[in-house]
């Protein structure tokens, strides 16, 4: 049987999520579009796998059956998924081309995540990100926490309508974003520039960098501008998840109040 088209070109609006606590959670969220249940035929009954099953069948979420070895290549970690995964569309997941399209109408904030390992700083920002009104988050498939249960609970599930763009590496993206117009600025202690008094003509990528090393030497050579959040006391630097906050509602603190 072939796939459906709508389901093929929308399959990076999916995101598969693992472990029996994060699955019963998504699946016992009325917001969260559940598509399907893959269960590896191997799981024991108890009452942690029945309240999953239960849960899935209230919803009318189809399940699958597999192998162990079947189910853990879906989860893509068969060490921690516990036999089940769960694949939830994401409508707001979008891709670098819809982007391009977007950035051509008006003028965008988006946030790109490099080397970001921390897992709840991961989710922290992304919830950040949300509420803040980022148009769009970068995240790269490689040298970043994966996109997991801490991930995920520490979105707040927010992480579920986050505008998420997934790419293979992140400097090819922010070449291909400079390309058609935006200015890419890295986050950095001794940037030029405070990132209250920078303002980017057709639109800005911020660049988070790592908890420990921060900006990659590769990106801070891309960016366009050397960004700084000013601290008073001594105080050396920030969380990440604080700093990607500030720079998030950036945009509401610039704006004219009248």
């Amino acid at each position: 049987m072939m796939p459906d088209k709508s389901q093929v070109e929308n399959r990076h609006q999916i995101l598969t999520v693992y472990g029996r606590n994060a699955v019963f959670e998504a699946l016992s969220d009325a917001s969260v579009n559940c598509q399907r249940l893959h269960w590896a035929t191997s799981n024991k009954n108890s009452a942690a796998t029945q309240r999953i099953l239960d849960a899935a069948a209230k919803r009318d979420v189809p399940v699958r059956d597999h192998t162990r070895a079947t189910l853990a290549r879906i989860s893509k970690n068969g060490k921690q998924d516990q036999g089940v995964a769960l694949d939830i569309h994401c409508p707001s997941f979008g891709t670098l081309e819809a982007l391009a399209e977007e950035i051509s109408k008006k003028s965008l904030r988006l946030m790109a995540l490099d080397g970001i390992t921390n897992p709840q700083n991961v989710g922290m920002i992304i919830r950040a990100a949300v509420a803040g009104g980022i148009d769009g988050i970068l995240y790269p498939r490689r040298g970043i926490a994966a996109l997991g249960p801490l991930v995920i609970k520490s979105s707040a599930g927010t992480l579920f309508r986050a505008p998420l763009i997934q790419c293979d590496r992140l400097c090819p993206a922010l070449e291909q974003l400079q390309g058609l117009g935006l200015a890419v600025a890295s986050l950095e202690g001794d940037g030029e520039t405070s990132v209250f008094d920078y303002e980017a003509k057709r639109g800005v990528v911020y660049v988070l960098g790592g908890e420990t090393e921060g900006v990659s030497r590769e990106v801070s050579c891309l960016a366009d501008a050397r960004l700084t959040i000013p601290m008073a006391r001594g105080v050396e630097s920030l969380n990440v998840a604080v700093a990607a906050a500030l720079v998030a509602y950036q945009g509401y603190l610039s704006r004219d109040p009248y």
